[in-house]
């Protein structure tokens, strides 16, 4: 018995060594450089096709697929955006609806990356905040890699969106994803911090906001270097006015989290993130207490083993979903993405017992 756990202990510090190693130089770089309803989703026709009809899952729960151009290629090639306006007057032109706009409303999160046993590389996602309408974005551009994202439809103000048609849901939802992960397993989350500053880069290079931000890197990165390196190329302005902070983590090994302080980003490795500064600087730190706790909740169970299967990965969110804490505020959503895989456990307002599962790798008939 002694023996079984030192070799289980040996391999967990050997699969914490190798995450590690796999991130080592690309954040170095970057800081140098500065059977269900969602099964039935995945099934394909003509890929790039344009086709689209939400579809209700449960109450405050839906899913929309859309195969085709919906204008992204576009909206990069004119200079991006340097606001939530500016991304809903290009929508307008396209759409031809108007009178909508991106609401300020906070949120809070979690995330956890680890490996299971078989070397697939898992990531867990926390979408804390009161209830709200989300959807569930299945995305195949003919310009870029498939990806499944999550939207909070209720950001989107000024109209009756669930009364927009279909077509239209989806566009918009398109270009205010708050966390995905696409066909090559890199996955992408946007956590908030409670900060009276926020993000507005100011010098020559092209525009884009938090939200345009992850639809370029789904579309576009196939790991965390690649997703850096786009970063890197654009001015970021903070949609809704927050300051926010990016988790990311690919199927190399590579987690990290992407943070500006004083516009300027800097790249810390780490497998949690939650709702504070991890950055070395004198911002770190700043953020809610209960972010601290959820952090710390959270780096236990991790250092406590670090492989787990994707229902550890849910059961790790369990622990710190809202519900735990006795506030108003409710987890909307939790997901478990086996990014080895390209499935996507999604789990609503808290009940664990039932999922919603996507594949984002379903070969095209």
């Amino acid at each position: 018995m002694m023996k079984k756990r030192v070799i289980i202990l040996i391999f967990a510090l050997v699969s914490v060594l190798l995450l590690n190693t796999a991130c080592s130089r690309k954040v170095d770089t970057q800081n140098k450089q500065n059977s269900n309803a969602g099964e039935s989703m995945s099934e394909k026709q003509d890929i790039y096709e344009p086709k689209f009809e939400v579809a209700e899952l449960e109450n405050g729960l839906c899913t929309v697929q859309y195969d085709g151009d919906y204008g992204f290629d576009d909206f990069m090639t004119q200079g991006g955006a340097s606001s939530d306006a500016d991304v809903v007057a290009f929508l307008t032109k396209r759409i031809s609806i108007s009178g909508f706009s991106f609401d300020k409303i906070g949120f809070g999160c979690s995330t956890l990356a680890v490996q299971d046993g078989t070397g697939h590389f898992l990531f867990g996602r926390n979408f804390d905040w009161n209830h709200c309408n989300a959807m569930i974005v299945r995305s195949a551009p003919k310009n870029g890699y498939e990806s499944i994202s999550t939207v909070n439809t209720d950001f989107i103000s000024g109209v009756n969106f669930s009364r927009l048609p279909d077509e239209v849901q989806a566009m918009i939802a398109l270009y205010a994803p708050l966390d995905g992960m696409n066909e090559k397993g890199f996955v992408v989350s946007v956590n908030m911090i409670q900060d009276s500053a926020t993000i507005s880069q100011n010098t020559e290079k092209p525009d884009i906001t938090t939200t345009t931000a992850i639809r370029l890197l789904l579309n576009q990165a196939a790991n965390v270097e690649e997703a850096l390196e786009l970063l890197d190329k654009y001015d970021m302005h903070a949609s809704m006015g927050y300051m926010v902070h990016f988790a990311m983590s690919d199927t190399d090994g590579c987690s990290v989290v992407a943070e500006y302080v004083n516009n300027k980003m800097i790249v810390t490795k780490t497998p949690v993130v939650t709702n504070f500064y991890l950055a070395e600087s004198e911002k770190y730190g700043i953020g809610t207490e209960q972010s601290h706790t959820r952090y710390d909740i959270l780096t236990k169970r991790l250092n406590q083993t670090s492989i787990m299967s994707m229902e550890d990965v849910r059961d790790a969110l369990s622990s710190v979903s809202k519900g735990n804490f006795g506030e108003f505020e409710s987890t909307e959503w939790s997901i478990v993405y086996n990014q080895s895989a390209g499935e996507a456990h999604y789990y609503h307002r808290e009940n664990y017992d039932n999922r919603y599962i996507f594949n984002i790798k379903e070969e095209t008939p």
